[in-house]
C-alpha cells in the first residue's frame, strides 16, 4: 500500500482545519470516531485537541497504560474488544493521540480490525513526530522483540503540532532528538551540524524548522523506497544494536532504557563498526561519539550480557538468510545498507573503551 506523504502530512493550524473539514465531510465518521490515548495524553493532550475541534468531545475515548511494555497483542485485544462493544465498523475512524507507542499500536489495530479501518495520527512526542508516525509502518512487540508483528498501512493524514512538545519532560524530548541526529548522519551532513548546536532554550521557531527538516529527510527516503527493499534500510542505522539493547533492558530486571538512549548507544557502536570496516574516518567517529555522549548516558554493557543481546539481534526482522543486516556510515551524511558484520566485531564494539 503506497502513501504519498506529501499529501497527508499537515502542520500547525492548517492540520486542525484539515481534520475539521474531513470530519464535517464525513458525518457518519463523526458519530463513530474513536480516540486512542494513554493516561498521560488523556490528561495533557486531549484537552488541546478538544480546544481546536470541540465536537470531538463526543468521540469514544479508548485509554491504555503508557509505556513500551503495553505495545503487545494483549493490549490490541483490549482495544479490539472496545471497538466491537461500541459497534465500530468499516466506516469508523481511529485517531491516535500520543507518542510512538500509541501511533504504532493504534495503526496496527486499525490495519487489521475488520480488515482495515481509517486512522489519523496526531503524535504528541518528538519521537512520534519525526520518526514513529512517519512512513506508515505499524507494529507491536513480540514479547521483548521490538516491532516483530506489524503492517504497512496508510493513515488518512498526519497532524504535526509542535505545541504538544510543551507537555513533554526534558528526557523524552532528548530521547526523540536521537532520531533527528540519525537523519543528519545518514543523509544530510548540514542537518547534523545544525543539530549539534542543540540547546534546550533554542527559539521555538528554530525548533519547528528543525522538526520540519527532519521530517522532510525521512519522508524523502520513504518516498523512494516505500516497502524498505533498498534505500529505506539506511533509516535502520543505530537500530540493529539499539533495538536489541532496548529489548534486553525491557525484558531484564534492569531499568527501562528510553528509545533515544538505546538508539544513541547503537549509533555510537555502529559508527565504530563503520570506522573498522566501512570507511568512516576516525575523526567522524570521534565527532559522533563525543556529540552523542554529551546528551545521552551510555550504559555499561558487560561481557556476560553480550550473548543475550546478540541473541536478540539474531531475531531482528531486518535479517536476511540468517545474517544480521547492518546499515553503516561511509562518512557523516552518507550511509550503506545490507552490511554484514562478524560476531567478533559486534562484540568488540561493545567492549571497546568508550
Amino acid at each position: 500500500m503506497f502513501c504519498d506523504n506529501k499529501k497527508i502530512i499537515f502542520f500547525n493550524e492548517e492540520a486542525y482545519q484539515k481534520l475539521e473539514n474531513y470530519l464535517l465531510n464525513h458525518i457518519d465518521t463523526i458519530k463513530n470516531t474513536f480516540i486512542l490515548v494513554d493516561y498521560c495524553t488523556y490528561i495533557h493532550c486531549l484537552p488541546i485537541l478538544f480546544h481546536h475541534i470541540n465536537f470531538l468531545e463526543k468521540s469514544n475515548i479508548i485509554q491504555i497504560k503508557p509505556g513500551e511494555k503495553e505495545k503487545n497483542i494483549y493490549t490490541c485485544i483490549q482495544i479490539w474488544k472496545y471497538l466491537e462493544n461500541f459497534k465500530a465498523n468499516r466506516n469508523s475512524l481511529i485517531i491516535n493521540l500520543g507518542g510512538g507507542v500509541i501511533t504504532d499500536i493504534g495503526g496496527f489495530v486499525a490495519s487489521v480490525f475488520k480488515r482495515g479501518v481509517r486512522f489519523i495520527n496526531i503524535p504528541t512526542t518528538l519521537l512520534g513526530m519525526v520518526d514513529a508516525s512517519i512512513g506508515y509502518k505499524t507494529g507491536i512487540n513480540l514479547e521483548s522483540i521490538k516491532n516483530e508483528i506489524g503492517s504497512f498501512y496508510c493513515p488518512e493524514f498526519l497532524i504535526i503540532d509542535p505545541f504538544f512538545l510543551k507537555t513533554l519532560p526534558e528526557k523524552e524530548f532528548i530521547s526523540g532528538m536521537a532520531e533527528m541526529f540519525k537523519h543528519g548522519l545518514i543523509a544530510d551532513e548540514s542537518f547534523w551540524i545544525d543539530m549539534k548546536k542543540y540547546q534546550m532554550n533554542k527559539d521555538q521557531n528554530q525548533w519547528k524548522n528543525l522538526i520540519y527538516q527532519s521530517i522532510l529527510i525521512k519522508n524523502k527516503i520513504v518516498e523512494k523506497d516505500p516497502k524498505e527493499k533498498g534505500l529505506r534500510k539506511i533509516l535502520n542505522f543505530g537500530h540493529t544494536i539499539g533495538h536489541a539493547l532496548e529489548s534486553y533492558f525491557l525484558d531484564s530486571k534492569k531499568e527501562t532504557l528510553l528509545h533515544g538512549i538505546a538508539i544513541a548507544m547503537g549509533m555510537i557502536y555502529e559508527s565504530w563498526i563503520s570506522y573498522k570496516i566501512n570507511g568512516l574516518s576516525i575523526n567522524d567517529y570521534q565527532e559522533i561519539k563525543s556529540n552523542l555522549s554529551r546528551l545521552y548516558p551510555i550504559k555499561k554493557i558487560y561481557n556476560s550480557e553480550f550473548d543475550q543481546i546478540f541473541f536478540i539481534m539474531e531475531h531482528d526482522k531486518k535479517n536476511d538468510k540468517n545474517k544480521i543486516q547492518f546499515s553503516l556510515l561511509k562518512k557523516i551524511g552518507i550511509c550503506s545498507y545490507n552490511c554484514q558484520v562478524p560476531y567478533s566485531l559486534i562484540k568488540e564494539s561493545f567492549l571497546q573503551k568508550k
